[in-house]
């Protein structure tokens, strides 16, 4: 009906989100976080709710909580990550799921490159040594160096290949894996992860979360890449096989690591915080306030044009792309 708001269901606070949602005429907001009784409250608006601004962290979307609104239409995701989601199911059963891509392609491709850096060169370990005051009593030893590497990229989509680029300006050589060829790149296309690992220096890991890549770098890829390889984790943590890099780093199976993303974060294994050789990042992957501010914006933007007939701008491959 023309000039009807829609019922939005957000889950917790964001209050970029927040705002741009309660200033839409297109949009009924209810906040999930303010209610006493977040069950009572869940059961009072469930028969109304037709978006979901899902922010990561608040909840599992999966098919039995996406089940208790029988009029939803769209769950606006934050992040290009999308697991929490079960877009599958959605699409199934004519729900939209958007996410947040492209507009932190660059910033997440800025944290790998510097990741990367970091632990290939220690720059984290060399800032401490100077910190301590041991520079007069001698030079920070020398390091690895990321010349003569060649960099294989765990999934090429639109932030391994902003990745990739930045190697290219480096000189440094860039192969890649992933479920299919590339057609638009010139990189060499390894079908088989276990023979990239054998010929690259460096494993970079940015492909998506979820079920198909659960533990993918696991002991079989880790023994390949060998002992001088060193693997950078930009994906989610449930894509390596977390007991197996420990033991993997333990044992010298692999050089070193550094890691952006964790198994079961914010929780981190004390045995990777003991271990002064890898080089530990709290999630930083596209936060910036610049990144943020226009990812929040996507949020709002998603579902503010959904409402208002124009269709969702940034639909997910599994979800039915459509107009109300």
């Amino acid at each position: 009906m023309a000039g009807e708001r829609a019922d939005v269901l957000m889950l917790g606070p964001k209050p970029a989100v927040e705002e741009g949602l309660a200033g839409s005429p297109a949009v009924q907001l209810h906040k999930a976080w303010e209610a006493p009784d977040r069950e009572a409250f869940l059961q009072a608006v469930a028969p109304r709710i037709r978006g979901i601004a899902s922010l990561g962290g608040h909840a599992a979307i999966d098919a039995a909580f996406m089940q208790r609104f029988p009029k939803l239409e769209i769950v606006s995701s934050f992040g290009v990550g999308y697991d929490h989601v079960d877009a599958k199911w959605a699409g199934q059963h004519g729900i939209v799921v958007t996410n947040t891509p492209d507009v932190l392609n660059e910033e997440v491709a800025d944290t790998a490159l510097g990741l990367l850096l970091c632990t290939v060169r220690e720059l984290p370990q060399a800032e401490r040594y100077l910190r301590a005051g041991k520079w007069p009593q001698a030079h920070y030893r020398l390091t690895p160096s990321l010349r003569d590497r060649t960099v294989g990229i765990v999934g090429l989509g639109r932030i391994g290949k902003a990745i990739a680029r930045r190697l290219d300006a480096m000189l440094v050589p860039v192969v890649y894996h992933g479920r299919r060829p590339q057609p638009d790149v010139s990189y060499k296309y390894y079908p088989d992860l276990v023979a990239m690992a054998r010929d690259v220096d460096v494993l970079l890991v940015i492909t998506p979360g979820g079920a198909d890549t659960r533990n993918l770098i696991d002991t079989e890829v880790l023994q390949a890449l060998g002992p001088n390889g060193i693997l950078i984790n930009m994906a989610r943590g449930s894509v390596v096989d977390e007991p197996a890099l420990i033991k993997a780093l333990k044992d010298k199976t692999i050089l070193t690591a550094g890691l952006d993303v964790f198994a079961n974060e914010p929780e981190v294994p004390q045995e990777l915080i003991e271990m002064e050789h890898v080089v530990l990042f709290p999630h930083l992957g596209s936060g910036s306030v610049h990144t943020r501010r226009a990812m929040d914006q996507l949020v709002v933007d998603n579902l503010v044009s959904w409402f208002s007939g124009k269709g969702a701008l940034t639909p997910v491959a599994e979800t039915p792309v459509k107009t109300r």
